[in-house]
């Protein structure tokens, strides 16, 4: 009682955002332990105090999953306190197997499995025991915990060799699979083990368990809970079912719920619970003389039948209403100043369906009948589903009197099995969609079938006993979040392949030139912004239309051989120049290269037509081409130099004759490499009112350096500001002997 009292509001605050944000429920921890290990987290965050971190919780939604993983302690391994599974191996297996007679299914549950080596464990022994096909056939092995991480990794199976080495060795052969310094446990015995999210304090729990094993996970709970949790476990097993605990929770297990079969090693039996009257008092039997019944009075069937929460109705043989219930009124708008009337007066008698010809058949064949999942409005926004049971009420010579009208209202049910329904049919398409998958999504398929087989083991029992219906719905709920896992990575994906479509889009719109993909057919199928840009003519106008009869200004028919060559494999690529117009009339100049479109084996899909604008390229090669004309046409030696770098980019015949270099030699170098008698900087400083555009031309003597020798010259410089872009023209004049 002490310790209750010392409770700290922020820490208790913090506990209740983390249920009421994720459903995380750890009231029930032992508050010292679970406050060492949320403050380890906080440590790492750096945060002071409960409140804060709760802020940065809801800053943060991410953080929960490492809040989980620091809170639950996940530490297991294969065949944990070796002695106490030789027990379990040699008693309680054996004597298991022999209790579930006639094949029937033996079913075995892991209570915070952490990373799965516990069940798998568990696998193994009973695979010994029965040989591998039996085991697949009959064996079920439940395996839960709080941590989505560990359910995940245990689910991969895949572990270390640190993590193997308590397995026997001949079990290592024979239960495990080498792949890439890793030990993959057995697929077939791995399919038989169904994980999935699970409470044990507050999650209804697995029932008819013939084997239960929670060790070490009661040591973390609070006096309270454990006293909570134990019954739940009672509950889980089957009559002659067993429980294994941990070496530390031997306290725990002092209980008048279980015996004890091996108490050194934790192992238990469940205590059955009789449940019996006893045998006196008012309702056991009359000890004395017999009593004659007395005549149960009417006011009290009238109260048992206004009590009963299903709405009835029963109709005589003339028609008439002769009786309703308070739940009638309630759910029919039937009551007591509608007893007396024909029935088909009331909205009831064809509302939700015509119920007069099913009466009148109950009448006639004596026979119930049930209409299930019957469509009733309640008003304009409120819709129900009633299961309507037509009964008729015999007299003791058989001959019926009345029908009984029973409407139960089954909406609940009807949800439940239509949101199955719509579950099935979204794995059967995922598992469609998967089975396209790359070879990365193998393990992924891998959990999809055991879900598959999950569900189906769901869908049986949901249609068993109703004790397990809520247990049932766990399971199906942990088949969901599994789904939504498998579907979030498909997501990423698709986004992932979309974000690579928009790059390729935008390299195709950043390419100067055209790109153009025509299918076998020479249908376009692809039209880049190059190509809308030049010939005024939008993507969705282009495609599916045959490029032959594209009317692009471009003379298209020319390049049929062509295009025809290559789809027929006669050559790899081949291209040709054309001339035509632009959308705005202006001629173009287009060099047309066409290649194969080829998939992955190398086949032709279709072809794909590239085209570059070579009408700037001719420009500039006739403006050169002047340019060189013009200048060697001059009579002296003169050069064109980049005003920027003073890098030479033409020199008539003349110039090429002093200086005794060949154009592609003079490219390289610039005017100051040529000039020995001053520094670079000087010579900058002086052309700087030049380059800079203060004036238009300017006088430098200087000493030239040529390929025979150097030589004393005068250079004329003069810019010319309104090219593009910008040139400097020097002139030399020879100024030895002058």
């Amino acid at each position: 009682m002490a310790e209750k009292a010392q409770v700290d509001p922020e820490f208790e605050a913090l506990l209740r955002h983390i249920q009421e944000s994720r459903g995380l429920d750890f009231r029930g921890y032992k508050r010292t332990s679970l406050r060492r290990r949320i403050t380890l987290r906080m440590e790492a965050l750096g945060i002071e105090d409960f409140t804060g971190y709760q802020a940065y919780l809801e800053v943060h939604p991410g953080e929960f999953g490492d809040l989980l993983n620091t809170v639950l302690i996940n530490v297991t391994s294969f065949f944990r306190d070796e002695e106490a599974w030789d027990v379990l191996r040699a008693r309680v297996i054996p004597q298991v197997v022999a209790n579930a007679k006639d094949d029937r299914p033996i079913r075995v549950w892991s209570v915070g499995c952490a990373s799965g080596e516990e069940p798998y464990s568990l696998a193994m022994l009973f695979a010994e025991e029965m040989g591998v096909a039996a085991f697949c056939r009959r064996v079920k092995i439940y395996a839960t915990d709080l941590d989505e991480d560990a359910l995940k990794a245990a689910r991969l199976a895949t572990y270390q060799a640190r993590n193997v080495e308590n397995v026997p060795p001949d079990y290592l052969d024979r239960y495990f699979e080498r792949v890439n310094n890793h030990y993959v446990f057995q697929r077939d015995l791995r399919k038989c083990v169904i994980f999935g999210r699970h409470n044990v304090v507050t999650d209804a729990p697995i029932s008819r368990i013939d084997l239960l094993v929670c060790r070490n996970l009661l040591i973390y709970l609070e006096s309270e809970t454990q006293d909570l949790v134990l019954p739940r476990l009672h509950y889980a097993l089957a009559r002659d079912g067993y429980l294994f605990l941990g070496k530390a929770e031997t306290q725990l297990a002092r209980s008048a719920l279980f015996n004890p079969v091996d108490m050194k090693h934790r192992l238990f039996t469940k205590v059955p619970q009789e449940w019996r009257r006893p045998l006196i008092g008012p309702f056991g039997p009359n000890m004395g003389h017999p009593v004659e019944p007395s005549p149960t009075p009417p006011r009290l069937f009238e109260a048992v039948l206004n009590e009963a929460s299903t709405a009835y109705l029963v109709v005589d043989d003339t028609g008439m209403v002769s009786l309703v219930n308070a739940a009638a009124h309630r759910l029919l708008g039937v009551g007591e100043p509608d007893v007396g009337r024909p029935f088909q007066d009331l909205p009831v008698s064809y509302r939700p369906l015509e119920l007069r010809g099913p009466i009148e058949e109950a009448f006639r064949q004596r026979r119930s009948q049930r209409l299930d999942d019957q469509e009733y409005r309640l008003s304009a926004s409120e819709t129900i589903r009633l299961t309507i049971d037509v009964r008729p009420l015999c007299a003791p010579d058989g001959s019926p009197y009345a029908v009984l009208l029973a409407f139960t209202d089954t909406t609940r049910d009807y949800a439940l099995r239509r949101e199955l329904k719509t579950t099935q049919e979204s794995l059967e398409n995922s598992i469609e969609e998967l089975q396209s998958a790359n070879e990365e999504l193998e393990t992924t398929n891998e959990e999809l079938q055991s879900t598959n087989e999950e569900l189906e083991t769901t869908n049986e029992e949901l249609e068993s006993t109703n004790e397990e219906l809520e247990t049932l719905n766990e399971e199906a709920r942990s088949s969901n979040e599994e789904m939504e896992s498998v579907n979030e990575e498909l997501r990423i994906q698709a986004e992932q392949a979309s974000a690579y479509r928009s790059h390729l889009e935008s390299v195709l719109r950043a390419m100067n030139g055209g790109v153009i993909v025509i299918d076998q057919n020479h249908l376009v199928q692809g039209w880049n912004r190059w190509s809308e840009n030049t010939w005024g003519l939008r993507t969705e106008e282009v495609t599916g239309r045959s490029f032959d009869a594209l009317d692009i200004g471009l003379p298209v028919h020319q390049l049929r051989e062509r295009l025809a060559s290559v789809q027929g494999g006669r050559e790899e690529q081949t291209e040709q120049v054309l001339e035509g117009v632009d959308r705005r009339g202006r001629p173009i100049i287009c060099r047309v290269r066409i290649s194969p479109l080829l998939d992955e084996s190398g086949a032709r899909l279709g072809l794909v037509v590239v085209f570059q604008d070579l009408t700037g390229e001719r420009r500039s090669e006739d403006y050169h081409g002047y340019l060189g004309r013009v200048m060697d046409a001059a009579l002296g030696e003169t050069y064109f130099v980049d005003p920027d770098t003073l890098a030479f980019r033409l020199a008539n015949e003349i110039g090429l004759r002093e200086l005794g270099y060949g154009q592609a030699q003079l490219a390289k170098m610039t005017l100051l490499d040529l000039i020995t008698d001053a520094e670079s900087a000087a010579i900058r400083a002086k052309l700087a009112p030049l380059v800079d555009g203060r004036t238009d031309e300017a006088v430098l003597a200087a000493t030239l350096r040529s390929a025979e020798g150097e030589r004393s010259v005068e250079l004329r410089l003069r810019r010319f500001p309104q090219e593009v872009p910008p040139i400097l023209m020097v002139t030399v004049r020879n100024t030895a002997g002058v």
